[in-house]
């Protein structure tokens, strides 16, 4: 327990100092037409993220446990310098993720996931590279990363405590608990946001934990897409939308299913809550199902599958009533 406590003391200390920083250390998020909040936020708060789980890991090697090998923390730390430089300078969409693409490559290179067969590595490496931009594309609003990496991380603590893998559970814990910390400053009205040096690096593990608890039989791969599909769904389907349309899919837009919904009246706070239910209705579906036959897991995939297409009508359908409505109150010319 010292090493959660560590870690979320660490990160609540450190986002309440960075929302009182000034000079170099304060970047402000200021608002634009894309944007979702109306106020300048600073957005450093991915160092306070950083610093709780590298305090929190710093504590379970005292303790004897090593939660992340080297070339991990390398690859976390190239990652949140990227993005601290882009805060400054605005390195440009295709040079973050030619840098992203160098470093998952090399992670996968030093650390290559077991029984992983060479012909499926570019398929990794992709996932792992989406995984890394959609974290990113889902930082939109007060309170939804931090909340998702909180419940996501949480739940894989969980089962990877429950099948005796200890070391996996505590670093699992630890993302949750810095997660946790942040958030506090981070919930609707957000004071605080992690920006990419956050998001990215919590993209990234995202995607490793997936992979490596599949690996581990901690948790299979398609049940572990449901853990963190309210990000994986939203963010997939607005991109292969996007790209249909011929739109300019890397630049900063208001078409995810969350925005749309701020964008219907729901607002941050009542928009967060309703995704935090979502998470923890998909995270408690996998442990439930975790030791289920192949049949009962295939099911529940289908199952929640048609929910997320039910979900997505019900939003676009409260579009078009909001629309017809505002076309019948536009005075006449």
């Amino acid at each position: 327990m010292l090493p959660i406590l560590v870690t979320f003391v660490v990160a609540a200390l450190l986002a309440w100092l960075l929302t009182r920083a000034r000079g170099r250390w304060r970047v402000l998020d200021i608002p634009n037409e894309r944007s979702l909040h109306t106020q300048p936020t600073p957005r450093t708060g991915g160092v306070a993220l950083l610093a709780g789980a590298g305090a929190g890991m710093f504590t379970t090697w005292q303790q004897g446990y090593a939660v992340a090998d080297t070339s991990t923390i390398l690859a976390i730390l190239t990652l949140a310098l990227l993005a601290l430089v882009d805060d400054r300078h605005n390195l440009g969409a295709g040079l973050r993720l030619l840098v992203q693409t160098v470093v998952v490559a090399a992670l996968l290179y030093f650390n290559r996931l077991p029984d992983t067969p060479a012909m499926l590595l570019p398929i990794v490496l992709l996932f792992l590279v989406w995984m890394i931009n959609l974290y990113n594309f889902m930082d939109g609003m007060d309170g939804f990363a931090a909340g998702m990496a909180g419940i996501g991380f949480g739940t894989y603590a969980l089962l990877a405590w429950q099948a005796g893998h200890m070391e996996f559970a505590l670093g699992c814990a630890i993302i949750a608990a810095a997660a946790a910390g942040f958030l506090l400053l981070n919930f609707p009205p957000a004071r605080l946001f992690m920006g990419d040096s956050g998001s990215t690096v919590l993209g990234l593990l995202t995607g490793l934990v997936i992979l490596q608890a599949n690996v581990a039989d901690i948790l299979p791969l398609w049940l572990g897409m449901l853990v963190f599909s309210p990000f994986i769904v939203d963010a997939s389907i607005t991109l292969a939308a996007r790209v249909l349309r011929g739109e300019r899919f890397w630049m900063p837009h208001k078409s995810h299913y969350y925005q749309r919904l701020v964008q219907l009246g729901w607002g941050h706070r009542r928009t967060v809550l309703a995704e935090y239910t979502l998470m923890m209705a998909c995270s408690g579906t996998a442990v439930v199902t975790a030791g289920k036959t192949i049949y009962a897991q295939t099911s529940i995939i289908t199952v929640w599958s048609i929910l997320y297409l039910l979900i997505m009508r019900l939003i676009s359908g409260a579009e078009r009533r909001k629309e017809r409505k505002h076309d019948t109150l536009r005075p006449a010319p």
